[in-house]
């Protein structure tokens, strides 16, 4: 009688016990042509130690699946919805969020042999694979006199990059990086391959900028590139002393209003080193054209500051800038990024908001970190004027959705430091650093010192506790939810991997 019972439910049983002992990587390696690696041999060695974040490579993946096409990877995507392992798609591994690109004990889908940058010389049109980094898109664009609308350093992820929207020196110009996308081939939940544009599937177009890995992966983006030749940019190191400070962020609040060459950008940093051994301010500038083209003054109220220990600054290839901006990425350490987003202060106010306010509170959260060993601690205001918003709306749709109706400053915050041990202490700090900066915010806009808009989070620069989707206007959050009901109802992307769920 007990076996008449249990006979309806043994084709159930079956199913979930094979879905659960399913093996990716042995199925992937047994049945296909497809490359896998397994721990100890070289390529899963090479990838797996290629992280920014040293917390990313402790997470130790079953085995590196390396597909070169859409159909292959539509091949792994089949196997995976055979059983219920956990998983990660991976680009450059730039994003320090443990599991947004890296997995423990499940496999890890390596986009690194999609390397492909294929230039129609006419019409700049780019197909790029998300197996490139930054530094090599524009390498092998280098003296075609054609760029792309990229990042800001050179060891950054393609997809990365492009699903979190996109921040580049060429933003006032062009929007963000996904403003210039044409289409993706995108590979869906359940290994169907589609083309995503204007025309295609267009919410899923729009859900893609902005809106992480949760729709499927991308294998190919077809990108509008942009004329270029030599451009003007570098670094400028100052010594930090209490004044400077008041200086370098009124200089970087009155560039963000009054700045009215959509070629300039730059971005101003602060650093700071365990027990101090470091304290200064490391400025990034670029002007997109040569140092004769650079209209007198656009940058005067930096480089006339002082003590000035370096300047990089010089006419050169964005090719070179890009190769030169990997100094900023110390492997083998732990890391932690975050972001804020501040409507940018009235000149009369900027004293109390970025120097007493912002910046006072950051290095009060630092001065309790200066004896963790590694530590290297920064905090960087990128000018967001409305121009960018503008260049953004100008070029379609896109989950971000800033109004142009006010100049803003983004906020990243950077915890660098040696031991994991540290990671739990070092997650307070970076906690304490964003929340204490939302809270001095909203507090602001409710006396009237700051203008009450809309302050999305750059996806790009978000720590894995803070509310992306939150931060969102409501129809770009419930935009984002139906494409990825529809193009991924069993939840695929949304249970399985990690990052920010809508």
């Amino acid at each position: 009688m007990l076996s008449v019972r249990i006979a309806p439910l043994l084709p159930l049983f079956l199913w979930a016990v094979s879905s659960v002992s399913a093996d990716t990587c042995s199925e992937v390696r047994d049945n296909t042509d497809i490359e896998v690696s397994s721990p100890l041999q070289l390529a899963y060695i090479d990838e797996q130690t290629d992280y920014w974040s040293a917390s990313c490579s402790a997470l130790k993946p079953s085995c590196i699946i390396f597909p070169r096409s859409a159909a292959e990877v539509a091949a792994v995507l089949r196997v995976l919805n055979t059983n219920n392992e956990k998983f990660a798609v991976k680009s450059g591994g730039h994003s320090p969020n443990n599991y947004y690109a890296s997995i423990d004990g499940g496999p890890l889908i390596s986009t690194q042999r999609m390397d492909h940058v294929l230039l129609d010389p006419t019409t700049g049109v780019i197909d790029v694979g998300p197996g490139n980094r930054l530094d090599e898109v524009a390498k092998k664009l280098h003296g075609t006199g054609w760029t792309f609308v990229g990042g800001r350093i050179g060891n950054t992820g393609v997809g990365g990059l492009m699903l979190g929207g996109g921040l580049s020196y060429m933003s006032a110009q062009y929007g963000w990086s996904a403003s210039s996308a044409i289409s993706y081939e995108v590979v869906l939940a359940n290994g169907t391959i589609v083309t995503a544009s204007d025309t295609s599937h267009p919410d899923l177009f729009v859900a893609l900028k902005g809106g992480g890995n949760n729709f499927g992966v991308v294998t190919s983006y077809k990108l509008q590139a942009h004329p270029q030749g030599q451009i003007y940019g570098g670094n400028l190191i100052f010594l930090r002393t209490p004044d400077l400070d008041a200086k370098i962020l009124r200089a970087v609040r009155d560039f963000t209003e009054y700045n009215t060459d959509d070629k300039a950008a730059i971005i101003v940093t602060a650093e700071r080193t365990t027990v101090n051994l470091v304290d200064s301010w490391i400025l990034f500038l670029f002007y997109d054209g040569p140092e004769s083209a650079v209209p007198p003054g656009t940058f005067a109220n930096f480089t006339s500051l002082q003590p000035l220990l370096a300047n990089t600054v010089r006419t050169r290839t964005y090719a070179d800038m890009m190769a030169e901006s990997n100094w900023v990425v110390l492997k083998g350490l732990q890391v932690q990024i975050g972001t804020e987003s501040v409507p940018l202060p009235a000149a009369v106010d900027a004293d109390e908001v970025l120097v007493e306010g912002i910046h006072a509170h950051w290095r009060n959260v630092t001065d309790s970190a200066l004896l963790v060993p590694g530590m290297v601690a920064s905090v960087a205001y990128m000018p967001f004027p409305k121009r960018i918003a503008q260049a953004a709306r100008e070029r379609g749709q896109d989950l971000l959705d800033v109004d142009p109706d006010a100049d803003r400053l983004i906020v990243e915050l950077d915890y660098i430091f040696l031991s994991p041990t540290d990671y739990s202490k070092m997650e307070g700090k970076m906690v304490e650093s964003y929340s204490g900066i939302r809270e001095r915010v909203v507090e602001w806009q409710a006396e009237g010192k700051l203008r009450n808009v809309y302050l999305p989070l750059f996806m790009n620069y978000g720590f894995y506790r803070q509310d992306y989707w939150g931060r969102l206007k409501a129809a770009s959050r419930q935009l984002a939810r139906e494409v990825a009901e529809r193009v991924d109802p069993a939840g695929l992307f949304r249970t399985r991997t990690g990052g920010w769920k809508p």
